[in-house]
């Protein structure tokens, strides 16, 4: 059995650099919501040099909400951003001999695609007119996923440790009761779960199906490094090997 483990990089964490140590691949934060050409290169560097997979981590140009704030936008002007912010990661990754493999929206961007199939089309369009051998990571059994297959892109499925899920698939928006979850044991059981069972507990109990191929470890919290290093640790005690997606679907 093989997974892929994906961290956001470039927000600021202070640590992005030995987080690149546990994940397999890294989605890098474009400017929009965090980072900038500095922190992109840092990361991209860093990530070439430890062998992880490089990606974007375009978001709405929000920086003052930290790209979390949902935002009613043409699809037009949806495209245009993503565009932009790939070529600036592209570029930067270019001249550090690394390139481009995958594209995960971030925050309300991701949250909105999920749902929206007029924004998930309009980022779709941006990655495949940008490359259409790059792949796109977006939450397990959503619409975002369903744009990118139809588009003919390659869709991964992303599940996330750290956060709750409603009985619909959908996660529990952040600030609601239950967005969040803090006990390593507990995030460190619901993972071996998704990846082992393909299925996650909801809020309310329920259990709702998913294919998990990516799973996501936030770099901005204070136990997350410790966590990276705990959840690499298990799933590879249980002979779950870890693996950029890129590969995985080679």
């Amino acid at each position: 059995m093989e997974i892929d483990l994906n961290a956001d990089l470039g927000e600021g964490c202070g640590f992005d650099e030995a987080l690149l140590d546990f994940v397999s691949s890294a989605n890098i934060a474009c400017g929009w919501h965090a980072g900038g050409a500095n922190a992109m290169r840092d990361c991209v560097r860093w990530a070439v040099e430890k062998g992880v997979a490089i990606g974007a981590h375009p978001s709405f140009n929000d920086p003052e909400n930290f790209g979390r704030k949902e935002m009613d936008l043409p699809a037009g002007d949806i495209y245009a951003g993503v565009l932009y912010q790939l070529g600036a990661l592209s570029a930067i990754a270019q001249a550090e001999g690394g390139r481009i493999v995958h594209v995960k929206p971030h925050g309300a961007l991701y949250n909105q695609a999920a749902r929206d199939p007029a924004i998930a089309d309009a980022i779709v369009s941006a990655v495949h007119d940008f490359d259409p051998s790059v792949a796109v990571f977006g939450l397990a059994n959503s619409s975002f996923v369903d744009a990118a297959r139809r588009a003919g892109l390659v869709a991964i499925e992303e599940v996330f440790a750290d956060r709750g899920y409603r009985s619909d698939g959908s996660l529990v928006p952040r600030g609601q009761p239950g967005a969040m979850i803090d006990d390593e044991d507990e995030m460190l059981e619901r993972t071996l779960t998704m990846v082992r069972e393909r299925k996650v507990k909801a809020i309310d109990g329920k259990w709702v199906p998913l294919n998990a191929q990516t799973i996501c470890l936030h770099g901005d919290g204070p136990h997350a490094l410790a966590f990276a290093r705990r959840i690499r640790n298990a799933l590879e005690a249980s002979g779950i090997e870890v693996h950029p997606a890129s590969a995985l679907r080679a």
